[in-house]
């Protein structure tokens, strides 16, 4: 069986993000259309479904890095900033719009808050059974494109 671990990730994130368009708890607010994704942009995005897009990247990374928050998370997709003559620093993305996503694909149920044994200390967020089978369907999908792409995954 394919899994999410043998598709790259620039085949899988546009047809996850198809699929997270059809759930209805994943949704672009509105306040997301004038927002920058991090302190290193310098202009919002773009693209009109960047949203799902990056919902699809965020579940992907909960499903490699589980258990994870928030801010590692936002580092994960932060960058360079840009600060003139001085040398670049490294700058987290945007928090909010990552705890958003991560709200949202809770509400969707493919992402759950895993604790601690006592049941006191959050300990991140990892996927669950249904966010696995979303996940690995699609890479299951896209397998044949990779495999046109990259002759050499067939052998994995």
């Amino acid at each position: 069986m394919t899994t999410f671990h043998d598709v790259p990730a620039n085949l899988l994130l546009p047809v996850l993000a198809e699929r997270m368009e059809a759930h209805d708890s994943i949704s672009k607010p509105e306040w997301a259309l004038h927002v920058k994704t991090g302190v290193h942009r310098e202009r919002p995005p773009t693209q009109d479904n960047w949203w799902e897009i990056r919902s699809a990247a965020v579940l992907r990374k909960v499903a490699i890095h589980s258990p994870i928050g928030v801010n590692h998370l936002s580092q994960m997709f932060g960058g360079a900033r840009d600060r003139g003559s001085a040398p670049n620093r490294a700058k987290s993305g945007s928090r909010h719009i990552t705890r958003t996503v991560l709200q949202q694909l809770e509400q969707a149920g493919l992402v759950e808050t895993k604790k601690n044994t006592a049941g006191t200390i959050t300990l991140g967020r990892v996927l669950t059974p249904a966010g696995h089978k979303l996940i690995n369907e699609v890479a299951h999908e896209v397998r044949p494109t990779a495999e046109a792409t990259a002759p050499g995954l067939s052998k994995y």
